[in-house]
C-alpha cells in the first residue's frame, strides 16, 4: 500500500509541476504559487467543514514550517521550470529526497538492503531521466534555483511526514493557510495580484488541487511506513515530467534519459518488494 501510495503522489506532482511550470512561463510564479495554493485552501476548508473537523492539534508547528518553506520551494522550482531548463531543474530538485532518508534513517528507519540498493538506483535513475548533465550550458540562475528548491521540497517532506502523523487533512490545510496569509500580505504591500485574470483560474485551480493531492498521498504513504522509502517513491516526479515534455512538447528523449527511465523503474520495483 505505501507503495501504491508513494508512487501516485509522484505522479501526481509531476503532472501538476509541468503544468505550473508551463504556466509560470506567462505568469509570474509567485502568483501562479499563490493562486494555487489559495484554491486548494478553500477546497480544503470545505472538505473539513463538510467532515467537521475544525480544531487545533500537534500538527500545527509542521504545517506552519511546511507552508513557508513549501511556497518558497514552488516559487523557486516554477521559476527555474520557466527558464526553459526542465531537463536540468528536475534532477537537482528531485535530489532534496535526501533530506527525508537521512532524516528517516536518523528517526530508526531499517530498510531492508533490497529497498537501501533500490533508493540508490531509484535516485540514479530520476538524475539521468531527467535530462542534460549539468556541463551542458546551464547557467547560474535556474541552477541555484533548483538547489534551493530541491532543499526545500525535502524539508517539506520530513514535516508532512511528522504533521501527518496527527492528521494529514489538517496539516495540508495548515500549509495552505500559512502560504497564502504570505501571499497576501505581499500582494498588499506591491498592490498587486501577479496579472491573473479569470481565464486563468482554472489551470491554477487543477496545479492546487493536484499538489494537495499529492501531499495527501505521500502524507499516508509517510505515516503507514517507513518515511525514507515513501519520500524515494513520491520524489520520483521527474520521470513524469518528462514524459508529459515529450507528449506535450514533443521533447525527444536521449538514450541516456531512456536509461535513467529503466532504472527508475527497477529501484522503485527495489524498493515496493
Amino acid at each position: 500500500m505505501l507503495a501504491l501510495l508513494a508512487l501516485a503522489s509522484s505522479a501526481v506532482w509531476g503532472s501538476s509541476d509541468f503544468l505550473a511550470g508551463y504556466t509560470a512561463r506567462r505568469l509570474p510564479a509567485p502568483a501562479v504559487v499563490a493562486w494555487s495554493q489559495a484554491i486548494a485552501l478553500l477546497v480544503l476548508s470545505v472538505v473539513i467543514t463538510v467532515r467537521g473537523e475544525w480544531g487545533l492539534g500537534p500538527w500545527v508547528p509542521f504545517a506552519v514550517a511546511a507552508g513557508l518553506v513549501g511556497a518558497t520551494a514552488l516559487v523557486c522550482f516554477y521559476s527555474a521550470m520557466a527558464s526553459g531548463t526542465m531537463g536540468v531543474v528536475a534532477p537537482i530538485a528531485s535530489l532534496g529526497v535526501v533530506v527525508p532518508v537521512v532524516g528517516g534513517l536518523l528517526k530508526g528507519d531499517r530498510p531492508s538492503v533490497l529497498a537501501l540498493a533500490g533508493i540508490v538506483v531509484a535516485v540514479v535513475g530520476v538524475a539521468l531521466a531527467s535530462g542534460p548533465e549539468l556541463s551542458g550550458g546551464a547557467s547560474a540562475r535556474p541552477v541555484v534555483l533548483a538547489a534551493v528548491a530541491g532543499a526545500g521540497f525535502g524539508l517539506v517532506l520530513l514535516l508532512i511526514h511528522l504533521g501527518a502523523r496527527s492528521s494529514v487533512l489538517h496539516t495540508l490545510w495548515g500549509m495552505r493557510l500559512t502560504s497564502v496569509l504570505a501571499f497576501a500580505v505581499a500582494a498588499l504591500a506591491l498592490r498587486t495580484v501577479g496579472g491573473v485574470r479569470q481565464p486563468d483560474l482554472p489551470v491554477l485551480a487543477v496545479i492546487g488541487v493536484a499538489d494537495a493531492t499529492a501531499n495527501a498521498l505521500f502524507g499516508i504513504a509517510s505515516s503507514s511506513g517507513l518515511v525514507s522509502l515513501a519520500a524515494v517513491l513520491g520524489s520520483l516526479y521527474p520521470v513524469v515530467t518528462v514524459a508529459w515534455a515529450r507528449v506535450v512538447l514533443h521533447e525527444r528523449l536521449s538514450r541516456l534519459q531512456l536509461v535513467g527511465v529503466g532504472l527508475t523503474a527497477v529501484g522503485a520495483a527495489a524498493i515496493a518488494a
